[in-house]
């Protein structure tokens, strides 16, 4: 049984930064409640593929960021932003592990 009834901090923290990004348009509906219904206790799917560098970068296009703006968003550097645009599916799935 759960302990905790009440979103810790670090959950918070993920879904006002969630919420920021959909309201930004970085994120779509369908993900936004997939990744705060999984948070909040709500039964989601919790098998996802990992994005390919080509679905990051075309992400971060749709939303009108450029890398540095993408990274701000996310909390990390330009250069690893790149480096995501820029490896395979498998690279991707290591550099994020």
């Amino acid at each position: 049984m759960n302990r905790q009834t009440q979103p810790g901090r670090l959950t918070k923290a993920l879904l006002e930064t969630v919420d920021d990004m959909r309201r930004v348009s970085v994120m779509d509906a369908a993900t936004h409640e997939k990744i705060t219904l999984r948070h909040l206790g709500g039964k989601a799917n919790d098998k996802s593929a990992p994005l390919t560098g080509d679905e990051i970068r075309s992400l971060r296009e749709g939303a009108h960021l450029s890398q540095a703006a993408f990274a701000r968003y996310l909390n990390l550097t330009v250069g690893y932003v790149s480096q995501l645009e820029t490896t395979s599916r498998r690279d991707v799935r290591q550099a994020c592990a």
